[in-house]
């Protein structure tokens, strides 16, 4: 299975970077609607569209504002929008409010269950996380098959990675680890003031969860570098971590 990285930066876009948006194109799930969510069409394989919120920042669910061209006649059929209750109601007053967008686009929203079937015998479950106004990561998971290895990702954005965080414990032996790294080590201070996670921190708890695979997103969008992030320290924590780029498709 593959995971096609849309928007891989927070805050804002930049040149390099659209905010949050995650797509398993062959089972039709989306994981965040940042201002990427708009190449969704593009890579649209299923009828049905589950996309599924974090939170109700606005680099999250702005991208929902982009879902009409999926009503077009050639999109999806079914749109639901997951998220916890006072998040969807926050996004259907405001950012759907007639002054604002005039036309929201006929999606269903839904109310995150515990858990959530998922196509080919897959199970979505989340799990919260510390950010101010809360947030929630989601873990996705599908049993060994006859011709298949068991599968399992995790995504975990808008938080900080302290080594007793809570969602550790939701995270562990996970194949395929997709977590924010907005700061560098040095900058500890705005990660506590924003509810971010700085770099070597997120590797260390990659390490911790036993992870197979780490791949850092959400960085900081005033960086616009080939590497925008200072990775020595969390190379030495886990050493295979990827610094994502948008349009990555990543195998797990």
């Amino acid at each position: 299975m593959k995971i096609t990285l849309l928007g891989t930066g927070g805050y804002f876009p930049n040149r390099r970077r659209h905010t949050a948006c995650l797509m398993i194109p062959e089972i039709g799930v989306v994981l965040d609607a940042g201002t990427a969510a708009y190449q969704i069409q593009q890579h649209l394989e299923t009828e049905s569209l589950d996309i599924f919120l974090s939170h109700a920042h606005l680099d999250h669910v702005f991208g929902l504002t982009c879902l009409l061209n999926l009503f077009d006649g050639q999109g999806a059929r079914r749109i639901r929008v997951h998220g916890e209750p006072e998040k969807l109601e926050v996004v259907e007053q405001c950012l759907f409010n007639k002054l604002l967008f005039p036309v929201a686009p006929p999606c269903t929203f839904t109310p995150l269950a515990d858990s959530v079937a998922l196509p080919q015998g897959g199970r979505l479950t989340w799990f919260p996380l510390e950010h101010p106004g809360g947030s929630v990561g989601y873990r996705l998971d599908w049993p060994a098959t006859d011709t298949e290895p068991a599968r399992s990702l995790a995504y975990v954005t808008d938080t900080i990675a302290r080594p007793d965080a809570a969602y550790l414990e939701h995270i562990q032996g996970v194949e395929l680890l997709v977590h924010e790294a907005y700061f560098n080590d040095d900058e500890r201070d705005w990660a506590e003031l924003t509810g971010h996670s700085c770099a070597t921190d997120v590797a260390q708890n990659a390490a911790a969860a036993g992870a197979k695979q780490l791949v850092m997103v959400h960085m900081n969008p005033m960086c616009e570098s080939d590497q925008p992030l200072d990775l020595a320290m969390a190379r030495e924590a886990f050493a295979e971590l990827v610094v994502a780029e948008d349009g990555m498709v990543v195998e797990f």
